[in-house]
This record gives C-alpha cells, sequence and structure tokens, in this order.
C-alpha cells in the first residue's frame, strides 16, 4: 500500500545581509535555527539569498551599475566552494533539509555568474544543484542561462522534491519535466521586488498577485504541493540602491513580493507573507492521491502516445569532453575549445 509522508515546511521571507556573504551565512544559520525550533523539516530561502538580487538592473541604467556589479561578482559563490561547505554544515548541524537561492560564480571566468539554486539533504550533502534556464529580462546584465541539469525532483523519503526558480514557474515544459520524473512537493524561489512599467507613477505590476497565480496554476494541473518563498530588500539595500531617488525608492516598495504555501487544489495552505518573517504548514503529501483521480497530467490525463518530451540534463562546460589537453613544453597547456560544445569534427 502506497502511503505517502507528511512534511513540515517552513518558508523563510527575509533579507540577505546586502552583497555581504560570511554574514548572511551567519543569518541563514540563525534563521534555519528558528525555523527547526518551529518543527520545521524542510527549509526554503528566497532567490538569490547569498547574497543579494541585482534589483539595480531594473531600475539604473547600465552604465550607471558598474560598482553593484563587481559586488555582486566579488559576493558570488562557486560550486563546489567553502560556502557551499558551510551551507552544508548548517543543514547538517540543524538536521534539515536546507534550500537556498545562491549568486553562483563560474570558476574559470569572472565574467559569468547563474542564478542558482541549491538543496542540502539531512546529512548536508548537496543534492541538487540548478541553475535558471532563462534570465528574465533586466536580469540579463548579470546572469547567464543555466542548463537543464537536476531539472529533477530529489526522492527524500517520499517528498519528490522539485525546485524552480521565479520566472521558470511559467516554463511549461520545464514544470511538465519535474512533474513527469514524479514530483510531488515543489519549490518556487522569487525574488525582493520587480519594477516592470515606469510609465506610470504607481507601478501597478502586482508581484504577490502573479506570485500566486503562477503557483496555484503548478498545484492544481500537477496536484502537488507549492511551497514559495521570497527575498526581500531591507533598508541598506533600498538605500544604496535608490540613491536618494524617490522614484526608485517607490519602484522597489510598491513591487514586493508574498511568500505562501498552496496544497494540491489550487488554495492557500499558508500565507500569504507579506512581511520578513517565516511561514510555517505541515503537509499532507497523501492528499495528491485523490487529486489525481480527476488529472494526472503525466499519468491517465495524458496522452504519451500524441506527446513526447525530451530534456537534455548535461552540464555544459566551456570546454568540449572530446577536446585534447596536452603539455607543451613551450606553452604550457595547448587545449582547443569549441563555441558549440556540442558539434563534433
Amino acid at each position: 500500500m502506497v502511503v505517502l509522508p507528511s512534511v513540515r515546511v517552513a518558508a523563510v521571507q527575509a533579507a540577505p545581509v546586502f552583497l555581504d556573504v560570511p554574514a548572511t551565512l551567519d543569518k541563514i544559520d540563525g534563521l534555519v535555527g528558528e525555523a527547526t525550533a518551529g518543527g520545521a523539516e524542510l527549509v526554503v530561502f528566497g532567490e538569490s539569498f547569498l547574497a543579494g538580487f541585482p534589483i539595480w538592473n531594473g531600475v539604473l541604467a547600465p552604465i550607471d551599475q558598474y560598482d553593484f556589479h563587481e559586488r555582486l561578482v566579488g559576493s558570488a559563490i562557486t560550486v563546489p566552494g567553502p560556502e557551499c561547505e558551510r551551507l552544508g554544515a548548517i543543514a547538517r548541524a540543524h538536521s534539515v533539509v536546507l534550500s537556498v537561492g545562491v549568486n553562483e560564480r563560474n570558476p574559470a571566468s569572472l565574467g559569468q555568474v547563474w542564478n542558482a539554486n541549491l538543496v542540502f539533504d539531512r546529512t548536508g550533502r548537496l543534492v541538487n544543484h540548478r541553475r535558471k534556464l532563462v534570465a528574465t529580462w533586466y536580469e540579463r546584465l548579470t546572469w547567464s542561462p543555466g542548463d537543464a541539469h537536476d531539472l529533477r525532483p530529489v526522492e527524500l523519503g517520499g517528498w519528490q522534491l522539485g525546485a524552480l526558480i521565479c520566472g521558470e514557474n511559467t516554463n511549461t515544459l520545464a514544470r511538465f519535466a519535474l512533474l513527469a520524473q514524479g514530483e510531488r512537493l515543489h519549490l518556487a524561489t522569487y525574488p525582493p521586488a520587480w519594477p516592470f512599467d515606469g510609465r506610470t507613477e504607481t507601478y501597478e505590476y502586482d508581484l504577490p498577485a502573479n506570485i500566486r497565480l503562477r503557483a496555484a496554476a503548478h498545484a492544481f494541473e500537477g496536484k502537488v504541493f507549492v511551497v514559495v518563498a521570497a527575498t526581500t530588500l531591507d533598508d541598506t539595500a533600498l538605500r544604496q540602491v535608490a540613491r536618494d531617488d524617490p522614484r526608485i525608492e517607490q519602484a522597489l516598495r510598491a513591487t514586493a513580493p508574498a511568500s505562501m504555501i498552496l496544497g494540491p487544489d489550487g488554495r492557500l495552505v499558508a500565507g500569504p507573507l507579506t512581511e520578513d518573517g517565516i511561514l510555517h504548514a505541515e503537509l499532507d503529501l497523501q492528499r495528491e492521491v485523490v487529486a489525481k483521480q480527476a488529472h494526472d497530467i503525466v499519468g491517465t490525463y495524458n496522452r504519451s502516445d500524441i506527446f513526447r518530451l525530451s530534456v537534455d540534463m548535461r552540464r555544459r562546460s566551456i570546454l568540449d569532453p572530446h577536446d585534447r589537453v596536452d603539455d607543451d613544453p613551450g606553452d604550457g597547456a595547448v587545449f582547443t575549445a569549441r563555441a558549440d560544445p556540442d558539434r563534433r569534427a
């Protein structure tokens, strides 16, 4: 008999210490301790929580943001790396599954940063390492396109935990890829603000409403639970980015996010949380069984004889693994790299 577990989850809505990795790691440790004291088995942080979302891309001209870009690259982490080890140690110390959004730097290039999400199990082992498939709009000034490596749910004792970052939750094929591999518990992470249209003074982009719309769609279509965790901006970040411009400050404050937890019927289980805090809920994954009797979009309500989806889950590298790397007494290492890693000579 199939009996699915219940999971006690915590969505953390908080601000990192702006572009300060050591201080933000300490803050993560404290917040995880607070969440586990409330019974959480899974603790979820928002998009690029370590250690800041490049919100300046949305409100400053490109020629006015080099200082922020340099600071973000300087604070971006490598995976694996010491900061990754610290996150694993936090998960292990609190015996909790931990999900954290990070800025990840290519160790081979100071010009490439990815928007990544890391999931650690209770032992501190990194079990899922995703890079956002496509940076959204002005995010492309900072982040490179990711890949589909680890676009899969993690088993974790029946949880089947999957994660998508912000706008990926509108990517129908990415969502279906997770569901088709058995996802039961979905994590959706979001930024601290989303200034979208400056043609009026009201900035009428309703980020909490749009987050709820996306989360409810995935929950209802997939018959899964969805845990939404959003990052926020503290006063330090607001002041530094706004630079005493009231219009920019209004844009950032007016488009703040919300965290929430939804059930497989698309309805709210907890939240929305619109201020800094921790949202708790106990989720009975068994609820998917009856819900899927009506619509199981990867099973009985799918036509696999008509529709097929293929996903390339290889992790991309600048060097083709078939390229040659030889020692050259004169020049050190001699290698060739192809612009298209899939091209074969």
